[in-house]
């Protein structure tokens, strides 16, 4: 299974549970795995904060869950080149705590090695992610 295959079945089943299978991504990532995030742990995000290895990245999943429900999460185009795959998409949360809903552009960036993902930086609308943790 070539990386980008591997990557659209592991969004489909993101999408697909709603965000509440974490497992699929456990299962992809190398023990050295670095999840890196553009909220990068901001007030309000903190969730986000830079992870490294896999005994790191349910702690990532464990505060995205307690502070967002997943509406929906779309890949839309896998751009590949070596190592390196690009994800492009569109993503809506809501926020538990505000009920504020979210929709952004999503990208993320993932390098791989020996078919293990070592590498991810996402990227999505930060400032809207930020305004919907902040009651009216």
């Amino acid at each position: 299974m070539s990386n980008v295959d591997t990557l659209k079945a592991a969004f489909r089943a993101w999408h697909d549970s709603r965000g509440t299978d974490h497992q699929v991504w456990l299962d992809l990532v190398a023990d050295d795995f670095v999840l890196l995030s553009a909220a990068d742990g901001a007030p309000g995000m903190e969730f986000s904060a830079p992870r490294r290895g896999k005994d790191a990245v349910p702690d990532y999943f464990a505060g995205l869950a307690a502070d967002w429900e997943m509406l929906h999460y779309s890949a839309d185009e896998f751009v590949a080149e070596g190592d390196r795959v690009v994800v492009i998409g569109r993503c809506g949360w809501r926020h538990r705590r505000t009920g504020k809903p979210v929709e952004s552009p999503a990208v993320s960036l993932w390098r791989f090695r020996d078919g293990r993902a070592v590498e991810c930086f996402e990227m999505y609308d930060t400032a809207k992610a930020i305004a919907a943790t902040k009651p009216d």
